[in-house]
């Protein structure tokens, strides 16, 4: 394939609710969506960077300077790309930025997907024609507002719920969710609100049969989490700390974590992604798809991805209208009463930008052309 013009897009969209979790509110997303061209094919990539460097070190702003000062020169630099695979190589030595990569990664993919005539998911050499989905709860003000929230997203048919904690919502909360809803697919994600001084407390959850516990500790940490883990019952779930296959591979040496979130955007693609769910295949660890608040592109690469077949826990990969009024992508997505999403039959990722909306919500663009 060659490369012959890059887009890059400044995008916004307004979130339906404001979502809370341990180190911020969000109430807008905004975001950056790649096109890459080569004859009458468009692949399409999004980076989920978020406005400030809580999640990770990455910003829109940053992602922005990093993809048109370094990653799009040097994707331009080599002539044609033969498979998708080769952009992680090429990117290879400009550290970190994973979201910045991930965009370009993800967008040559959907390139490579559409021009050999098949779906993404079959590209990457997935599975499945279903993906089991949950949903994402942000902290709530009080354990019945947490009740009526998950209450609602039970009826529109999600399995499995994953609730935010930090110390002092915690607990008790989930405990109230025991109390009310039976034995539901049950888990909670710290984004690094505790350290070991909280060790005890952590431990009372194994009380609570939870389905995993997603990054307790420290964002960069897989030291203190096998101590943790090796205290615990209940399974540890590593995000924040695994940005690639070596991260995962030294956590699963040292017995950090029982399962890894696998987000697209935060280990530089869908070519890294392949790498670390071979690789917890290979150690019988179970991998799940996290994500980032996602719009349809990066949904969609989502799907794609949680079609392998060492994906065992329904994701986060939320229906079309979870978050947004109007996302701007077509078909939408929409879940069963399995909590299941269908994985789409077209080229590529499947789906397509709604050109109206797709304008409305640029607010920025800039064409690179070779």
């Amino acid at each position: 394939m060659e490369i012959e013009k890059v887009v890059l897009r400044k995008m916004k969209m307004r979130l339906k609710k404001p979502f809370r979790v341990s180190f911020a509110v969000i109430k807008e997303r905004d975001f950056i969506v790649a096109e890459i061209y080569s004859g009458n094919y468009v692949g399409y990539g999004d980076c989920s960077a978020l406005p400030f460097p809580f999640y990770n070190e990455e910003t829109n702003q940053t992602a922005w300077h990093i993809l048109k000062d370094y990653l799009i020169p040097i994707l331009f630099e080599k002539r044609t790309i033969d498979h998708p695979e080769e952009i992680n190589k090429l990117f290879s030595h400009i550290r970190r930025n994973q979201m910045a990569k991930s965009a370009l990664d993800c967008a040559v993919w959907d390139l490579y997907a559409k021009k050999s005539n098949m779906p993404l998911w079959k590209a990457l050499g997935g599975e499945r024609l279903q993906v089991e989905t949950g949903v994402s709860i942000g902290i709530q003000k009080t354990p019945n507002d947490l009740l009526r929230v998950i209450e609602g997203h039970l009826e529109e048919g999600y399995r499995r719920v994953k609730v935010k904690i930090k110390p002092g919502q915690d607990f008790f909360y989930l405990e109230e969710v025991r109390k009310q809803f039976g034995n539901i697919m049950l888990m909670a994600d710290a984004n690094s609100a505790y350290s070991l001084k909280d060790i005890e407390l952590l431990k009372q959850l194994d009380d609570l049969n939870l389905l995993m516990i997603e990054q307790p500790l420290a964002h960069d940490d897989i030291v203190d989490h096998a101590k943790l883990q090796k205290e615990m019952k209940t399974r540890i779930c590593l995000d924040e700390s695994i940005h690639s296959v070596e991260d995962a591979k030294k956590a699963i040496e040292l017995g950090s974590t029982k399962t890894i979130n696998i987000k697209v955007a935060r280990v530089g693609g869908l070519t890294e992604a392949k790498k670390i769910h071979n690789l917890c295949a290979d150690h019988n660890i179970p991998v799940w798809c996290g994500g980032m608040l996602d719009t349809g592109i990066s949904r969609a690469h989502n799907i794609a991805v949680a079609t392998l077949p060492n994906f065992k826990f329904p994701g986060d990969i939320p229906a079309s209208n979870r978050y947004w009024e109007k996302d701007f992508v077509s078909p939408e997505v929409v879940i069963n009463q399995n909590s299941m999403i269908e994985v789409p039959k077209g080229q590529g990722i499947g789906f397509q930008p709604i050109s109206s909306l797709y304008e409305e919500f640029t607010y920025e663009k800039k064409e690179f052309v070779r």
